[in-house]
């Protein structure tokens, strides 16, 4: 039987953690996990996903703010002698001494096809940056962030409209059976972990709250890759009457008329259309201010919007 101690915090890990767990060639030794965070409009502590499925299923879960420096727990999970480590979306980085505990090797699972997008926001700079595939990696951890030697990838095709929630999706479901394979093939010995390529290499920094803030002036097609890879955090946003105005969904638009950016073209119950350097994009779902999501139209018809409105810092007619 293969024993691992399993890295992890966010949902996007929890399905590889309940199939390991239920795969009777493996044993779930511990899992290892974030402290418990603030979250919501109340600021309540809230458990990682994680450690939600770890407690329900009778796994021992331990939590830390730096393992690299938890002295206690490392000495702990030496004592467990797993045969692998697992890490996926753990939030932290391990030192030399964490990735050694185990017999065979700690294993990283990447939601890119490496050597492209190392670090932690792979899924939305994907699609922000407009690539049309991406996929999973498992390596062998290294001190050096993402570049250990590359056991197994999976490919995975990006739509024109799929989010980064909707890809995050995706990769949950198809990360359990490459881990399992690669713990399976490393622990027969029949995988040969290669060397992972220094061409092409980039890093994917994580999104701050400004980098949704829309800019009319560019593309139409960069403003779509801009709206679906932050779906969830940060949304990107415009203003209107100095108000801020969350766009959730948006389409590309045939309407190839170029007017002032960020001029309102037309209002339809399809949404409402908007133009940006090259053409036009048309806004599907927006959340406005202290309200819900909505369909772009029931918005534009409660706020008045008409055509020659202008969106930005604030909304008003154009200038005749």
């Amino acid at each position: 039987m293969i024993k691992v101690i399993y890295f992890a915090t966010p949902d996007i890990a929890v399905k590889s953690l309940e199939v390991l767990n239920n795969n009777p060639e493996m044993e779930i030794l511990a899992v290892v996990t974030q402290p418990d965070r603030p979250k919501g409009r109340g600021n309540k502590l809230a458990a990682p996903p994680i450690k939600e499925y770890a407690e329900k299923n009778g796994i021992a879960c331990f939590q830390t703010e730096k393992i690299s420096k938890d002295t206690d727990l490392i000495n702990k999970l030496i004592s467990l002698k797993p045969d692998f480590i697992v890490t996926f979306a753990f939030g932290q980085i391990l030192s030399q001494e964490v990735i050694d505990i185990p017999k065979f090797a700690t294993v990283n699972l990447h939601a890119s096809l490496l050597p492209k997008y190392r670090g932690a926001n792979p899924i939305q700079r994907c699609i922000y940056n407009g690539d049309t595939k991406t996929g999973i990696t498992t390596m062998l951890t290294v001190l050096e962030l993402d570049a250990g030697d590359i056991c197994e990838t999976e490919e995975i095709q990006i739509t024109e409209n799929m989010t980064n929630v909707e890809l995050k999706n995706i990769i949950s479901e198809k990360s359990p059976a490459l881990i399992c394979s690669t713990l399976k093939g490393l622990y027969n010995g029949d995988l040969i972990p290669k060397k992972q390529s220094c061409e092409g290499v980039c890093v994917a920094k994580k999104f701050i709250k400004h980098d949704g803030l829309i800019d009319w002036n560019n593309s139409s097609q960069n403003v779509h890759n801009q709206v679906r890879s932050m779906v969830d955090f940060p949304t990107a946003y415009t203003f209107f009457n100095g108000k801020l105005l969350k766009i959730i969904e948006t389409k590309l638009s045939k309407n190839k008329n170029i007017l002032k950016a960020g001029e309102i073209v037309c209002v339809s119950k399809e949404g409402i259309e908007v133009a940006c350097k090259d053409g036009c994009i048309l806004i599907t779902k927006v959340k406005p201010e202290s309200k819900g999501i909505m369909g772009a139209f029931d918005f534009a018809n409660g706020a008045k919007l008409k055509p020659n409105m202008i969106f930005g810092e604030e909304l008003c007619c154009k200038e005749e």
